[in-house]
């Protein structure tokens, strides 16, 4: 039984924060309307007063909660209503600039005589809803005198300061409590030649309760040393959708470590028994929960062709799946002994274990093994929890009436979860909530769950020093600290997150049942779920085709279309040529006239009606990855339209002529919409706007390239292209100077042909009015047809850059001077075609040690270079001290050696580079190798391959380095591939 209170408090501060809206306000004097809606805020903020009173009551009052079911019914209505009120006064403001700016407009009276008809039929529409909120709140403030709720004292819990994720084979947690002795009985059953029937491997099921630490279990058997005999090793992550197909391919990708782009499963059985056959392979299965035996029969069949003694493990929380997989028996895996739980709460609850001394440690001892009930995440949560809390609130936090709660409802989430969630900042609350209209195995990235909550509304309105974006950013950090959100993949740098299975639940238990993902009630009973009068958010997992069947809920249950503010299909990998009933966009999406969010993201569509424009309250709009051809000319009504994706669009040619209505647009995404020839008109308009993918400069007057200087906020990044349809200087302003925000700049010109059609006087002055802030850290220039590059390029005020790539910029005859880019780490010079000579000009005349950031540096279809100058001879060990990755590919006159000393190169390709004198003498840390095309080698001693991890090699004519390889052959672990005279060798 989710605790409506705990969501409803977080809910009534944003309708206090509208109620504050000047804008609003005045509209609603101009309505006469403003005296009805302040009783609004008065009577909510009676009702506010007495939610912590609701909270107790409703555990064992069923009154109590069905009256915070219907208040938070009412709060979704306000809010629609206020939105409809701003939304009128947005549109009717865009208007009037339009009639004043339109001389046409003025002088047909008709125009005026529809627009004041429309704006009362507006005001009786809205006074009948004003109305009709009035009188249910008469009936809310009735029910609360007789259900004798209180207005309670004290800091509320909402006031306070401010599905698990796949797993992975890599250790997340620092420290492994309590499971030395599971872990040594699992080894054993891994290790051991035990005998089998039927097949060459042996399954392993591990079955315990959630949060138990299973898959913590799995993953410290997978990581310890005496495991890696096996040849081959998979870890991938199942949850409850058993697809088979799907799971082969996460297994064939995670044994290649390359995507799989095949859909059936025929084809990609046969490349996994390929990959498997005749070799000891380890294999976890983590989180099974289907008991279906054709399905795993199905699943298993590839791996009957391994060797002898490969294991497969598998975990689940069912007995009933473990006996299905394995009749034979399975490993139980208990709580922990309340001693290792208390060590996992102190890792979490404690800076560097040290415990304070004001504590009653043995109270507090007492307390956390009582509730943490031998779950190691819940010993983890709470830990988590109470690191952040002053000591004097740690007993009243562990004597809360909130750990009833488990034992008041079915969800069987722990009661440390529930207070964690309770203990949130209220502006956490909701967004932690609706992270549940993902999927258990669904992998978000952050800006794609901060665009969501920032559509929804659940993040601060922009403020002089704040915009939503950087509250995102903060509420997503805040909760991954909290442990709510974990991040995937194997290093901290991985941009994907997602939730524990329990963390989901608890997500979704918060959210109750104002959220319905199709996935969870497609059972085949034909029977509708119970309380879809309260579902506000609505969300499926995509299929290969998306027919009427799977919308039929929507004719079953009529009145969801007048309250979805959501309409999200999720899509997973695995998934391709997507498509859906033509119905869905054309019929059913039109009337869902309440959505705030709407993806048709990867659908094989080529249109959508012009009834799109109706979508009032629309904030977010991705129709990224679809056929697409345009968007309806409506699509300029969306007023309140915040983020527009549109990428990978390959079929869309244009975009709406006047785009420029969309003032409130923040994010425009439209990259890989490669038809598009130019930006509509009137772009500097859209002032709102953070990010902006492209800016595709035009033949006309419509896309002027200084529109750019008014959209002051961008931020991120920002490619510029077509700018060979600049065709004057450009004097004047700088355009992006003011742009401090602005981190990475592509600045392309759409060809690398260079006709009389281009002038290089006009090229020169472009790239210096887009002189960027000093602030930039990535900077791209691409097919620039000057024959030199401005000073600014390598200016010491860009003191931030690390990353410079000079690309196709064929007319170019020399490098700018880079030496004073002290922090460049990253530098591509590629298809420069007139270069000759790289020395002194990139190093500067004195200075001795440039570079010393510098760790990748690529040169690439640079026909005519010649020469690479050192700085000094004497000097190689001070030019590139940290230089990781060399890569000189396709440059044939080029001679010369390379630098002598690089001592922390890890990484080295060198292809048809037919002049240059390879040199291995002082390369220690060298792990990858790859030549191809070359004729000539210094090598003045026996060179070293021990730490080479792969090699790439193809020999004309020197022995002696194939004699060196097969000596130290042992100490490759990836791939080795070496071509002498043309025969492959190894």
């Amino acid at each position: 039984m989710p605790v409506v209170e705990l969501f409803l408090s977080a809910f009534l501060q944003v309708l206090f924060d509208r109620l504050a809206s000047r804008e609003l306000l005045k509209f609603l004097r101009q309505e006469g309307l403003y005296s009805e809606i302040k009783k609004w805020g008065e009577t909510l903020k009676m009702i506010q007063d007495v939610l912590g009173d609701a909270e107790e009551k409703q555990l064992k009052e069923m009154a109590v909660k069905t009256w915070l079911n219907d208040l938070q019914d009412l709060a979704y209505d306000i809010d629609d209503i206020l939105d409809e009120f701003a939304t009128e006064a947005l549109a009717r403001k865009l208007k009037m600039e339009q009639q004043q700016s339109s001389k046409v407009w003025k002088l047909i009276p008709v125009h005026f005589s529809c627009w004041r008809l429309g704006s009362i039929m507006f005001n009786i529409r809205m006074r009948s809803k004003v109305t009709d909120v009035t009188s249910r709140f008469k009936g809310l403030k009735k029910l609360r005198h007789d259900l004798g709720l209180k207005v309670t004292t004290g800091e509320a819990s909402s006031n306070a300061a401010p599905k698990r994720p796949p797993s992975t084979s890599h250790p997340i947690e620092p420290a492994v409590y309590g499971r030395d002795g599971d872990k040594a009985k699992i080894l054993k059953m891994v290790l051991k030649n035990e005998p089998t029937d039927h097949a060459n491997f042996l399954v392993i099921p591990i079955v315990g309760m959630g949060g138990v630490g299973k898959t913590t279990l799995a993953r410290e058997v997978f990581n310890d040393p005496e495991v890696e005999s096996f040849e081959i090793k998979a870890w991938v992550y199942v949850s409850e959708d058993f697809d088979v197909t799907r799971i082969s391919k996460s297994i064939l990708e995670n044994i290649t470590g390359s995507s799989c782009n095949q859909n059936d499963l025929t084809t990609v059985q046969n490349g996994l028994k390929h990959k498997v056959t005749g070799k000891k392979f380890l294999l976890v299965l983590d989180d099974i929960w289907s008991k279906d035996y054709s399905k795993w029969e199905t699943l298993k069949s590839p791996f009957m062709a391994g060797a002898a003694g490969s294991r497969i493990i598998v975990t689940t929380r069912l007995q009933e799946v473990a006996l299905t997989i394995k009749p034979s028996g399975f490993y139980p895996l208990d709580i922990l002994q309340y001693e290792d739980c208390w060590l996992v709460f102190a890792m979490h609850a404690f800076e560097n274990g040290v415990i304070p001394a004001q504590l009653n440690i043995e109270l507090i001892h007492q307390k956390v093994i009582e509730k943490s009930k031998g779950l190691p995440l819940a010993a983890k949560t709470l830990g988590v929890l109470l690191r952040s809390k002053q000591t004097e609130e740690w007993l009243k936090i562990l004597n809360s009436k909130l750990w009833d709660l488990s034992e008041n409802d079915e969800s069987g989430i722990p009661a440390a979860l529930k207070l964690s969630y309770h203990h949130l900042p209220s502006h956490l609350k909701r967004c932690f909530a609706y992270c549940s209209i993902f999927p258990k195995d669904y992998e978000f990235e952050e800006e794609e769950l901060i665009l969501l909550w920032m559509a929804e509304g659940l993040l601060q309105e922009s403020t002089e020093n704040t915009q939503p974006e950087d509250s995102g950013h903060e509420y997503f950090h805040d909760l991954l600290s909290r442990s709510m959100f974990q991040q995937s993949g194997d290093n901290n740098n991985c941009s994907k997150f997602g939730m524990h299975d329990l963390v989901h639940d608890l997500a979704q238990w918060a959210f109750g049942e104002i959220s319905l993902r199709l996935d969870d009630v497609l059972g085949g009973n034909n029977k509708l779920p119970r309380g879809l009068e309260k579902v506000r958010h609505f969300s499926y997992t995509v299929d290969e085709y998306d027919g009427q069947n799977k919308f039929a809920i929507f004719h079953e249950a009529e009145f969801l279309k007048t309250r979805i503010r959501t309409f999200l299909p999720i899509v997973q990998r695995g998934v391709f040529d997507r498509y859906i009933t033509s119905m869905a966009p054309f019929d059913l999406l039109p009337k869902l006239r309440r959505l705030r969010v709407l993806s048709l993201r990867s659908y094989y569509i080529s249109e959508l009606p012009n009834s799109i424009g109706g979508l009032k309250h629309l904030r977010y709009l991705n129709l990224s990855s679809t056929k697409i051809t345009s968007l309806p000319e409506s699509t300029s009504l969306l007023y309140n339209l915040q983020i527009l994706m549109l990428r990978d669009c390959s079929c869309l040619a244009k975009l709406p002529s006047n785009l420029r209505y969309l003032i409130k647009l923040r994010h425009f995404d439209i990259r890989g919409a490669i038809l598009i020839k130019e930006m509509p008109s009137g772009m500097q308009k859209l002032e709102s706007l953070q990010k902006l993918s492209n800016f595709i400069v035009g033949k006309g007057v419509g896309s002027n390239l200084k529109d750019l200087k008014s959209l002051k906020k961008i931020c991120g990044e920002l490619c510029i292209s077509r700018l060979e349809n600049v065709k004057d200087d450009g004097s004047g302003d700088l355009i992006l100077r003011d742009k401090e925000d602005l981190k990475d700049l592509l600045l392309e010109w759409g060809s690398d042909q260079f006709d009389e059609s281009r002038s290089e006087i006009v090229e020169k002055n472009v790239l210096d009015i887009l002189r960027p802030h000093e602030n930039l850290e990535k900077l791209t220039i691409k097919c620039y047809g000057g024959t030199r590059f401005p000073s600014w390029v390598g200016d010491s005020s860009f003191s931030k850059m690390t990353v410079l790539r000079l690309k196709s910029c064929e007319k170019c005859t020399s490098l700018p001077s880079l030496v004073l880019l002290s922090l460049l780490k990253d530098l591509t010079i590629e298809g420069i075609k007139g270069l000759k000579h790289i020395g002194s000009e990139i190093y500067g005349e004195s200075h001795s040690k440039p570079f010393q950031s510098l760790e990748i540096l690529c040169f690439e279809d640079l026909p005519e270079w010649e020469i690479w100058e050192p700085i000094n001879e004497n000097e190689y060990v001070d030019t590139f001290p940290c230089l990781r990755k060399l890569s000189i590919v396709k440059c044939p006159k080029l001679s010369g050696k390379l630098p002598k000393q690089l001592p922390s190169l890890e990484r080295l390709v060198i292809k048809n580079c037919e002049q240059l004198v390879i040199s291995f003498s002082s390369i220690p840390l060298l792990c990858k190798l790859e030549l191809h095309g070359f004729k000539r080698m210094a090598c003045n001693s026996p060179m070293d391959f021990n730490s080479l991890k792969s090699m790439s090699l193809s020999i004309m004519g020197y022995e002696q380095l194939l004699t060196m390889w097969q000596q130290n052959q042992t100490c490759l672990e990836e791939s080795a591939k070496v071509h002498f005279f043309g025969k492959a060798m190894y």
